[in-house]
Order: C-alpha cells, then structure tokens, then sequence
C-alpha cells in the first residue's frame, strides 16, 4: 500500500542538496565578486580600496547585474579613485571563474575513476572468489569414495586438466624443467600398480579402455624441483621446433619420453636410451612458447634479474613478485608498459671514460652495423665518430641532444673544440674525430649515415625524454643489482632494424652496459663470480636488443654469475643478428 501520512506529503518537495547547493554557488560568487574588486584595486593601485567590505558585496553583486560597466556605482562607499576599470575586474572575476571550473571537473574526474577502480578491484576479488573451489561436504573418506568411484579420462586428442596456480593471477605455465608435466602427463612418475611406463605418458591398453580406477592407497610422491638455467640439459631440434626440456630424474635415468607421442592413445612411449648432452640455454619457438618460459625462469631467479623482452605480459605476470626481492626499474622508451614509472637513462653515461665510450659506440651501432666483411672500413669510421661524440658530450656535460645533432653534420666542430681543450677529454681524441671527418668522401658520407641513423629515434619526444636522467636515476640504476631487484627493458620487436632501427640501439646500449656492469663487479668479488648471480632473461633479444655480447654471455656467463637464458624466434633469425658466431642452439 502507499505510504499515507506527513512524509508521503512531502514526497516531490526541493531536495535538501539542491538548496545546499544554490547557497554554496551564491556565496562563492559573493565571494569572487569582493576579492576580484580588492585584487583588481590592488593591481591598478597598490592598495585594498577602502569600504569595499564582504558585507556589503550583495547590494554590489545586484547593481553589477543591472550595470555591469559601473564599478564605481557598485561600491558607493569608496572613492573613484581608489577602484579599478571595469576590464581589468571582469578579467579577474571571469579568469578565477574558470579556475575554479578547471579544478571542479578535475576533482570530479578524480572521483569518478576512483569509485570505478574501487568497483573493478571489489569486481575481481568477487570473481576469483567464485573460481575457488568449494570444499566438498561429503563425510566419506577419499580412500572409499577412490575404491567406488570411477574416474573418467579426458577424451582423446585433449590435454588433461592443468592445476590452478594460486601464487599469483595469471594462466598456469610449466616452469623450464616441468617440461608440461601433468597427471599422467610427459615427465610424470607412476605411482604402485600403475602399468604405465617409467618416465612415458600414460596410455591406455585399447581404444575402448575408456576408465581408470585409482589405487586404494598410494605413497605420496616427492615433487620434482624446477631446475634452475645451469641445470638444464639439451636435446635436439625436432621438425615440430626445439625439444622439451628433460627433467633432472630423466637426466640421471638417461631416458627421454617422446614429447610427440599422443598422451592418450593406444601403443607404448618410446624411451630413449641415449644419454643426454648439457642444454644450451638457447631456446628457438614463437612467441607463444617464448612468453611462458620467460617468465618462469623469471619468477624462480633468487637474486637480481635484467629482462629483455617484447612482450609487456612479461613485466606485468611478473612485476608484483619480484616487488618483493628488491626494487622494480622499467625502461619503455616506446611506452609499451601501462605505468607512469619509468627508467630515464642517457648513453652518455659514464663515457668520460674512454673505454666506456668505445663499448657504448659499439653496442649503439650494433642494430644497424653491416655484417658484410667488406663494409668493415666504414662501420670502424661510424664507431669512430659516435664514440668521440659521446665522449665530448660527457666531458663538456651536454645532453644527449648535442650527440644527436652531431650524428646529423651539423655542429661537429663543436665536438672538436671540446676534445682539444677541455682537460678530462682523453689525449689524441680529438686527432681521432679529425680523421674521421676528413676521410675518404664516401667512406664519411656513410659513415655519417649509419650515426645519423642509429640516433634517429631521437626525434620522438618519449624517446628523447627517455633519454634525459633524472637526479636519482643514475644511483637506482647502479644500486638495483646489489639490492636484488629487476630491470624490465621492454622494446618494439623489430626484424629489419637496418632501415628502421627505433629504439633498438638505445635498449641494446642499456643492456650491454648493465653486463659490463655485472663482469666487473665479479671481476671485484673475491669468488671471481656475483653471488647472488645476476639471471639474464632475454626474451626476443634479437629483435630487442641484440647484444654484442651475447656469445660471450652463453661461453662464460654461468662461470661469471651471469646464467643467461636467450629466447629467439629462429636460427635464421640467430645467424642474422649474430653472422660472425656460432650460437650454441
């Protein structure tokens, strides 16, 4: 029945917030009108005109209405003389008025998105509640309901089901020395009185044995550690990509299960008597492959972690467990990463030194430098070029900029002057720039144009901005291996870099410098190796980053403190950044 009595009278009345908020509007302008009047006297004459008082503000707020031009009239309290014109009140009056509008729609907008963010997270956290099984009710214990109850298998040609991984949210991935082992599955141990065989996937015994009854009791079986980057062994190449990694117990068995052997269909698993061979940490596959042994190997690194990689899914399943070793840097000149906090880092960083220097010239060059023997002259030239223009830089204290106007032509005798005069420049640098300016004319005229192209992504604003530390970035940058952390370099995957290099060069540099980084603080240690060691995850690398130390890292690096594990799409694609060297694929 409908509600009788005074307050259904009063039903379609003015709301209480209406009133509240016409009071509110008519005070603030009262409020706009008097200071403006001060404010506007105090700029035309220096002083607050006198009798221009809050309390009188209402009967000028009306005669402005009626008159807008008579100021004077407005206030007849107060001299003439001591007010201002009309436009320079109106000016103030309408300039605080959109002000005050500019900052209503902002705080508006601010509580708007924090009310829908509140709702997302409490939506999420509903959702994921609803996915965790509820605990079954059923008294009867598992041993009895195992004897009575039939257990279906998946249908064939279907993957079993894969456990829920509660640690953190995102999709279940194997890690690197799982090798996708399942119930069942490729890698799994049978249990007593399973007929399945040792270190084989599970199949059954005809076409239509559809169930499986589970044994009454088992002994619980120990789990199978993940082995780390060093513990991994290889195996060969298949037509269907790179084998599947083996597990440690298959190592010391010497069996390998056929990872192409369907799980559930008729005939044995073929068992390998073959003993293995240690495991290059290279590993060739799309990026669909690529993407989850990347962030396994990162997420079970114990100490610092340097990431390489083209996909941003890597920072983000990955960022908030690694928060909890030590700090989080991300360098996304291309803004690939939805976060404001983002690593600023110049190539001019240290390059006072002259070894410094030459390193980061090459690592620049990298992307773009011709693999051709014959072309050699030239790319020495161009490495000659850049090298001196980061050295004069970093001892005169130029930005980045300066380097970039010198790779174009414009302005190199500055760089020159620079390395004549200026005392921490290195002796002979400048005789060295000289020649190189005054070489062969078509010698210099590509030379120029590999520098002019190795710093053309300069000309976007991000990546300039990129490029321009800040005051605490060159410490957190230099601080983020001993305090364990992690540094994502997240770039656009580029496969012909010769003609569009992006910001290649500019993740390259960054990357070779964090391994030079790494060797001499192990050159340092007393051990001759950083303990924790320094894991380097290079997902996509040479469409990244190719570092000019790559081979180098594969031969050395474990021995170093430095495990390095490269994820590439292809050989061909290995041979084309890396020509000169054999990749242990």
């Amino acid at each position: 029945m409908p509600e009788e009595g005074p307050r259904a009278q009063r039903k379609g009345g003015v709301p209480d917030g209406l009133l509240l908020s016409v009071l509110a509007l008519i005070l603030g302008v009262t409020f706009m009108v008097w200071t403006a009047t001060g404010v506007a006297a105090l700029f035309a004459h220096g002083a607050w005109p006198g009798g221009v008082t809050f309390t009188s503000t209402p009967g000028a707020l009306r005669h402005l209405v009626q008159h807008p031009g008579d100021i004077a009239g407005a206030w007849p309290d107060t001299p003439r003389d001591q007010l201002s014109g009309y436009g320079l009140f109106w000016g103030l009056f309408i300039g605080a008025l959109m002000v005050l509008l500019v900052l209503a729609i902002f705080v508006a907008g601010t509580l708007t998105r924090w009310r829908l963010q509140r709702a997302s997270r409490r939506a999420s956290a509903h959702a994921r509640a609803q996915e965790r099984p509820a605990p079954s009710l059923d008294k009867q214990s598992p041993t009895r309901r195992s004897q009575q109850t039939p257990v279906e298998g998946p249908p064939r040609g279907r993957q079993p089901h894969r456990p829920h991984n509660q640690d953190f949210d995102r999709p279940y991935t194997p890690a690197i020395g799982d090798a996708l082992s399942t119930d069942h599955g490729y890698g799994s141990r049978p249990g007593p009185g399973s007929d399945q065989p040792p270190g084989g996937r599970y199949t059954s015994p005809s076409p239509d044995h559809g169930t499986v009854h589970r044994p009454a009791t088992a002994p619980p079986v120990a789990p199978v550690p993940a082995p780390s980057l060093a513990d991994t062994t290889r195996a060969p190449l298949t037509a269907q990509g790179p084998a599947v990694p083996v597990l440690p117990s298959d190592r010391a068995t010497g069996a390998l299960s056929d990872p192409t052997a369907d799980s559930f269909t008729g005939g044995a698993a073929h068992v390998s008597a073959q003993a293995p061979t240690p495991r290059s940490p290279v590993f060739l596959g799309p990026a669909e492959t690529r993407a989850p042994l990347a962030v396994q190997a990162l997420l079970d690194a114990e100490g610092p972690a340097l990431v390489v990689t083209s996909d941003h899914t890597v920072w983000t399943e990955t960022k908030d467990a690694r928060a909890k070793l030590g700090p989080v840097l991300v360098y996304d000149p291309a803004h690939l990463c939805d976060t404001p906090a983002r690593l600023h880092w110049s190539p001019t960083d240290g390059c006072t030194d002259r070894a410094v220097a030459a390193g980061r010239a090459t690592a620049l060059l990298a992307p773009v430098r011709p693999a051709s023997r014959l072309d050699a002259v030239m790319a020495d030239t161009a490495e000659t070029l850049l090298r001196c223009f980061l050295h004069a830089a970093a001892v005169d204290g130029r930005a980045l900029k300066h380097v970039h106007r010198w790779s174009q032509g414009n302005g190199v005798q500055d760089a020159v002057r620079i390395l004549r005069t200026s005392p921490k420049a290195a002796s002979g640098a400048a005789g060295e720039l000289e020649a190189a300016l005054t070489s062969y004319q078509e010698r210099r005229e590509i030379a120029q144009e590999l520098t002019s192209r190795t710093l053309a992504a300069l000309s976007s604003i991000h990546i300039r901005e990129a490029c321009t530390p800040n005051r605490t970035d060159t410490v957190t940058l230099e601080s983020f291996v001993p305090e364990g952390g992690t540094l994502y370099m997240v770039g656009e995957a580029i496969e012909d870099p010769k003609s569009r290099p992006g910001a290649m060069p500019l993740l390259t540099a960054l990357a070779s410098s964090v391994v030079e980084r790494g060797r001499r603080m192990a050159e340092r240690s007393s051990s001759g190796r950083l303990d924790p060691p320094l894991t380097l995850v290079l997902d996509d690398v040479a469409a990244v980053a190719p570092l000019p130390q790559l081979p180098e890292l594969l031969a050395d690096g474990p021995a170093l403190g430095l495990p390095t594990l490269a994820l590439l799409r292809s050989q061909e694609q290995a041979r084309a950044r890396w020509p000169h060297y054999e990749l242990p694929l």
